[in-house]
């Protein structure tokens, strides 16, 4: 469903569908670092997120305890 926003080479297309997903990717890691900063949890994260808890700290606590991000535990 090609738009006028859509690069005509499918090459350009998908390397922009890629940029995208790497942009999205930073956004994301940021968003989640700065709320667990704040002292939010898992599950307040993963459902702003629309995601499993499970999902979202798989996804992003190795890298935030190496960011030095204290993180809750589940009470």
């Amino acid at each position: 469903m090609p738009s006028e926003t859509t690069p005509q080479d499918p090459a350009d297309a998908l390397a922009v569908v890629a940029a995208l997903r790497r942009l999205a990717d930073h956004l994301e890691d940021a968003a989640v670092e700065q709320a667990m900063r704040a002292g939010w949890s898992w599950p307040e994260v993963a459902e702003a997120l629309d995601v499993t808890r499970q999902a979202v700290h798989k996804k992003h606590a190795k890298r935030l305890i190496a960011a030095g991000v204290t993180l809750r535990r589940r009470q």
